[in-house]
């Protein structure tokens, strides 16, 4: 009796996660005279990687693009996704129901499964799928539902035992390979797609999880009209015969389109036999492919024969025929105003984002975590190597290197960031070509989910270092010191964000973050003075240097108020030797402001200095924003 129970249950999960899949207006995705060029590394000349391809998959079906490697199965399915594809020109035109939606709506009706899916380590498989459904339409949904909807795939895709384990980081173990793959599936199909694209979607899997997922994709297409297109290298012939339609390509050129069922009749119709007992995909693959054939020359000759041959035949002119038919039947205005409806708002993304972010900054420990710790040993170092420095002149030059010293450093060690907002930086590409979000909600929630991590450390840092090296004792100071240092850890990491996103390589960045932070201690005014610095680096780098304010602010704190001895070398007033001569000399004593007069220093302008500071920081979001933005 419990386990029909269990069964019941299932069957609910499951049509409770399909329901909002159906009364789709998506009724087919057609293309016709898709040609896409290159330019010849060799000769610099154009070259077709994809030649006049045509088809039509209609609302139901799982399509598989097929073809040896390099035949351009991953070029034309990232032109039908309608995303990038570096390519030189592209011709030709992907019709839904016969018409031409906007980008923002085909992306809302469509999503796109990497073969190397991005997905965040930090959070667990369950997880996943909660934050995909609600940065998708489904956002809308009740809760009850949206966790059923998300057990169903989970049960769906063999998931339910993992639902609590972590996808896996650098330093902790997560779920397989084969395992990520079906997330990725499954935190695609979440959305509410009407057309699914997959890149090899069973690389990585074994021939039993491999028939699993296709399986379940043409239950949930049959079920639900849904479109699926995927790519497929070597499939076994179970998998190879879940599929409905097939394309065949080699060499850029399609060679079969249609059922199939009918791809075998096709093949026996040129006098090619299929032999008993071998799986047909590796004979179709076989067939095409003369990249190791003995007799190249005469192998090339055979494969432009079938594939004319193709181009000539009736099941060719069918569907030709079909997809005029498609295009005759258009209706995209439907499909428009039933995307505009779905949009969830800005605040509901941004606020999604950043509780996507909370759990991973407490669970990533090089988010935050590795950073907190290096900064509370960078203190202990620094409070201990200038440790209770007196105030006497012989402390001025060591404290004016701990000031230097615990602001640079701790802009420079902003580098550790780079890696943690490159994963943000590859989930937000994945997510903005699949229209869920973009620049504007990823930037906006990740300054809001650094800032109270940079505040602690902040805290966590000065009262270790502030108090060990006996900067001036009072709160006004230490609180002002704390203020300085929070700004200066913004700034860095907004600089982190601009570089990162402009070379969203991990070296690159990490060399790039490293050179502008060596810039900008070269020219803050410690290495050498503002009074000193040549006109150059003075007007052209000194200026926006955000070090610049942090450093200068930070001395004012230090020096402006607070007075030290001169070393005296007998018992009467003219027996001091003070190396800074102020107006208090004559009573062996140092007033800062000498100090501060050798910079060009002045009290006074601070509201100044922080609102030039919270530009600088503003403006590397915003050209961060600009970046990401424009990227395609």
């Amino acid at each position: 009796m419990a386990t029909n129970d269990n069964n019941n249950i299932d069957v609910e999960q499951r049509a409770v996660a399909e329901a909002h899949l159906r009364n789709t207006t998506v009724r087919s995705i057609s293309w016709k005279g898709i040609t896409v060029t290159v330019k010849d590394r060799e000769t610099k000349l154009p070259k077709a990687i994809v030649e006049n391809v045509e088809g039509i998959v209609e609302a139901g079906e799982i399509c598989a693009l097929m073809g040896p490697s390099g035949c351009g199965k991953t070029t034309l399915l990232n032109v039908l996704a309608s995303r990038p594809t570096g390519a030189q020109k592209v011709k030709g035109g992907v019709l839904v129901n016969g018409g031409d939606p906007s980008r923002g709506t085909f992306r809302e009706i469509s999503r796109f499964v990497e073969q190397e899916d991005a997905l965040i380590g930090a959070l667990t498989v369950r997880e996943t799928l909660h934050f995909a459904s609600r940065l998708a339409s489904t956002s809308s949904l009740p809760r009850r539902e949206r966790v059923a909807r998300i057990d169903g795939l989970l049960d769906s895709f063999g998931l339910r035992d993992q639902a609590d384990a972590l996808i896996g980081t650098p330093i902790r173990k997560g779920i397989s390979g084969g395992q990520k793959r079906r997330v990725g599936v499954a935190s695609q199909l979440i959305t509410s797609p009407k057309i699914l694209f997959l890149d090899e979607p069973t690389s990585g899997l074994d021939s039993v999880a491999s028939w699993e997922v296709v399986n379940y994709l043409k239950g949930v297409a049959k079920r639900n009209n849904l479109i699926v297109i995927a790519s497929i290298h070597q499939p076994s012939t179970s998998t190879f015969n879940l599929f409905d339609k097939l394309l065949l390509l080699s060499a850029g050129k399609p060679h079969y389109f249609g059922p199939v069922a009918d791809v075998m009749a096709h093949y026996e119709s040129l006098g090619l036999q299929v032999p008993l007992h071998v799986n047909p995909a590796e004979f179709l693959l076989d067939l095409v492919n003369v990249d190791f054939e003995a007799h190249r020359g005469s192998a090339v000759q055979r494969l432009d024969e079938m594939q004319r041959a193709w181009a000539g035949s009736q099941r060719a002119w069918d569907v030709s025929a079909a997809v005029a038919d498609a295009e005759a039947k258009t209706s995209p205005v439907e499909l428009e105003s039933e995307v505009a409806e779905k949009k969830p708002s800005l605040p509901s993304l941004v606020l999604t984002l950043l509780h996507r972010s909370f759990v991973k900054s407490y669970r990533d420990v090089v988010a935050y975590g590795i950073r907190l710790a290096m900064y509370t040993g960078l203190a202990i170092m620094m409070g201990t190597v200038w440790v209770r420095l007196e105030a006497t002149q012989t402390s001025i030059i060591p404290l004016t290197n701990a000031i230097f010293y615990g602001s640079a450093f701790m802009s420079f060690m902003a580098v550790a960031y780079c890696p943690a907002f490159l994963e943000d930086y590859v989930q937000f590409i994945k997510e903005k070509r699949n229209g869920l979000y973009s620049a504007t909600e990823l930037i906006v929630s990740n300054f809001l989910i650094g800032t109270p991590y940079l505040f602690l450390i902040s805290v966590v840092f000065s009262v270790i270092s502030y108090w060990l090296s006996n900067f001036q004792p009072t709160a006004k100071a230490f609180f002002t010191w704390v203020f300085w240092l929070f700004l200066d850890l913004l700034a860095a990491e907004g600089l982190v964000v601009l570089i990162t996103s402009l070379f969203p390589s991990f070296v690159i960045s990490l060399a790039l973050v490293a050179f502008a932070n060596g810039l900008w201690m070269s020219v803050d005014g410690f290495m050498v003075p503002p009074t000193r610095l040549n006109v150059f680096y003075k007007y052209v780098f000194h200026y926006w240097d955000y070090q610049k304010y942090v450093f200068e602010n930070m001395m004012i704190n230090e020096f402006s108020d607070r007075v030290y001895t001169c070393a005296s070398t007998g018992p009467g007033p003219l027996d001091c030797q003070c190396m800074w001569q102020t107006d208090l000399a004559d009573e062996c004593l140092i007033r800062g402001q000498g100090v501060l007069d050798q910079y060009g220093y002045k009290p006074g302008y601070m509201g100044k200095d922080v609102g030039i500071m919270m530009a600088i920081i503003v403006g590397y979001r915003i050209a961060a924003w600009v970046v990401l933005k424009l990227r395609k």
